[in-house]
């Protein structure tokens, strides 16, 4: 009996102090808590790599720009974090736009680029990955696009009225993209006789095609990408640019016809305009939702800060890269337009994309 207490004993001074070593610890905690929370900006980026996540392969604009951006975007983050890209390709896009969504860290630590044309599918009832792209927080876009439709040298659509009449074998670069989503619009809603050859990988890849005779132009070609990589084309006179897309006159190149101002029904013209919109996001950046306010703030602020860096417009126009920023704010409210327009001018869009 005697041993049974003395057990006893021993084993209430073990519990007791650890109860006071397990206090010791819950204090520790509640104390080291709230400085953890306090970390600046600064502190939380010191050091640090931020991810980049490319949506696309690493011979595309998409990459081309976002590679720019991360040469020179860390010198203006606090801390001067350094960026690593990572190429995530799969989907058209969905499979990096659904990495930034559900399963990146939400830290600021993580950033990305997706395809411009993708937010505006939820606004069309598809939304098959169940993704709120008015949650994202948005940094800006690099550009403000202008697309051109082009036709080779030797076709015999030489003209915007030409390609009413004449059918042009043009890329398309996989279902849902805008190489194959816009041609098949503009044959709806202008008229135009487009004719998509699927089973291209990239523009990159169908500009040899139209070298090689193998298609007779490209209906849907950002005039940046065009200008950074083919600007050839256009001092050699191999191309004829039938028309392009932007909502106003390209001073590079003021002759090149304004498709928006050459319908007259109100509703076409405004879904016309819902489709094309996509271009205000030229090459957007963006990170997950939830990320705390104080590192998007300085997210955002180094982003337009890179933009109008000296030295990097000079980078920029040394890789013939069109810079014109569009900021968060900008791409937001285009956004939040696109998901109110009209029932009328929706359906009109389902229809020219054939939905």
């Amino acid at each position: 009996m005697k041993n049974l207490f003395k057990n006893t004993k021993i084993i209430r001074e073990h519990m007791q102090a650890a109860l006071i070593g397990a206090g010791a610890l819950a204090a520790a905690w509640v104390v080291a808590t709230p400085a953890r929370a306090q970390q600046s900006v600064e502190q939380f980026y010191k050091g640090r790599q931020i991810d980049m996540i490319i949506y696309s392969a690493n011979n595309s604009a998409y990459d081309f720009y976002a590679r720019l951006l991360i040469a020179h975007m860390g010198r203006f983050m606090p801390g001067n974090p350094t960026f690593i890209p990572k190429n995530m390709i799969g989907a058209g896009g969905l499979k990096a736009s659904e990495y930034l969504y559900k399963i990146a860290p939400k830290d600021g630590a993580t950033i990305g680029t997706i395809g411009r044309g993708l937010p505006f599918d939820q606004f069309l009832g598809r939304n098959e990955m169940g993704i709120d792209f008015l949650r994202f927080n948005w940094i800006g876009s690099m550009n403000r696009e202008s697309t051109v439709a082009l036709s080779w040298h030797t076709s015999n659509v030489k003209t915007l009225e030409d390609l009413q009449k004449i059918e042009l074998l043009v890329p398309g670069t996989g279902a849902g993209a805008d190489s194959e989503l816009i041609p098949v619009a503009l044959n709806s809603l202008l008229g135009t006789k487009f004719k998509i050859i699927r089973g291209y990988k990239n523009t990159t890849d169908a500009a040899l095609a139209v070298e090689r005779g193998e298609l007779e132009g490209i209906a849907y070609w950002s005039w940046s990408a065009l200008r950074s990589s083919h600007i050839h084309w256009v001092k050699e006179g191999k191309i004829n640019m039938l028309f392009h897309t932007g909502d106003r006159v390209h001073p590079e190149i003021p002759q090149v016809r304004l498709v928006r101002n050459l319908l007259t029904d109100p509703v076409k013209t405004q879904a016309l305009d819902f489709i094309l919109a996509r271009e205000l996001l030229g090459r957007p950046f963006i990170a997950p939702p939830d990320v705390p306010a104080d590192r998007m703030k300085a997210l955002r602020e180094a982003f337009v800060k890179t933009m109008q860096d000296a030295d990097f417009l000079a980078d920029a126009e040394k890789r013939q890269a069109e810079i014109n920023l569009v900021t968060a704010e900008e791409v937001e409210v285009a956004l939040r337009k696109a998901a109110a327009a009209p029932k009328d001018v929706i359906e009109s869009v389902k229809k020219a994309l054939e939905m």
